[in-house]
């Protein structure tokens, strides 16, 4: 790696952060870890990291990457380190994200803020995506460290920024699976087996996501008009899904949700709308 190689600290040795300098290595930078049991440094130091006594000691790097259990236990760990920059991979909502870039600026740190959309076993392959928020500079001045993780997205200065876009895709993807999930089980009540569904249930759901750019737009311009497939037809269908699972003798919770949401909707005047006006009411 020449003169690009650098010396990179490693916070947390759970599974990512395992994977994390595991990837750091294997793209020839010098890693010190840390982690409060030295014993899971075992295999990373057989692959050349050099374990840190401390956290302080860790922050001597270049650069540190913290990925800790949790923001509580994260804390403590940062003020002990006090690094000079610090990209933080713990999970966690936007709002702890805001709060540590504000300490970090009251200590003199450059902050990037990053939520890692990848399982660990991902981390380093092409598959991976990392989103960054907070301090451009320090993002442009370590991307070559970062893009070793993962493709890396930079989305704006606000430090929340990359916990918010998280959240929101995590969101999709929990309502994808609960639908699917729900589906199974209707379907199941007849004796129809996953692996005859799947198939049909993938190819629908590519179809589906063709759908979200028209969504957006709609929503971006605040004009639902449609001529293809008004909110009350939809919020009908619903009932139906709804009445039907319960006469199947299955549990309604994933279409009850919403049926509820889109019949408060149609109750608020956007029956003859497309679906996109819902957004109106979760708003």
């Amino acid at each position: 790696m020449g003169e690009s190689k650098k010396h990179v600290g490693v916070l947390g040795l759970g599974r990512m952060g395992a994977a994390l300098a595991g990837a750091l290595l294997g793209a020839g930078h010098d890693v010190l870890v840390w982690n409060r049991s030295p014993l899971k440094a075992g295999p990373l130091l057989d692959r050349g990291a050099r374990l840190a006594a401390t956290p302080a000691e860790a922050a001597s790097a270049d650069v540190v990457l913290s990925c800790l259990s949790t923001y509580d236990s994260q804390q403590p760990v940062l003020a002990a380190a006090a690094p000079k920059v610090l990209v933080n991979l713990t999970s966690g909502t936007p709002e702890q994200a805001r709060g540590v870039a504000k300490w970090a600026a009251s200590e003199g740190i450059d902050y990037v803020d990053g939520v890692i959309m990848a399982v660990p076993q991902g981390i380093g392959t092409p598959q991976a995506q990392v989103l960054y928020g907070g301090s451009e500079a320090t993002f442009a001045a370590h991307r070559d460290v970062l893009e070793v993780l993962g493709r890396p997205v930079f989305l704006g200065e606000d430090a929340g920024l990359a916990a918010l876009y998280d959240l929101a895709l995590l969101g999709m993807m929990w309502s994808t699976m609960a639908g699917y999930l729900h589906a199974l089980a209707l379907v199941g009540t007849e004796g129809v087996r996953p692996e005859q569904f799947t198939p049909m249930a993938s190819a629908w759901h590519s179809a589906v996501g063709g759908f979200l750019p028209g969504i957006g737009d709609q929503v971006a311009s605040g004009d639902y008009a449609t001529d293809v497939s008004a909110l009350d037809i939809n919020a009908a269908g619903l009932a139906m899904l709804e009445e039907t699972s319960r006469a199947q003798g299955i549990s309604t919770a994933v279409p009850a949700v919403l049926r509820e949401l889109f019949a408060r909707a149609v109750a608020a005047g956007h029956g003859s709308h497309a679906i996109a006006s819902v957004i109106e009411e979760i708003r």
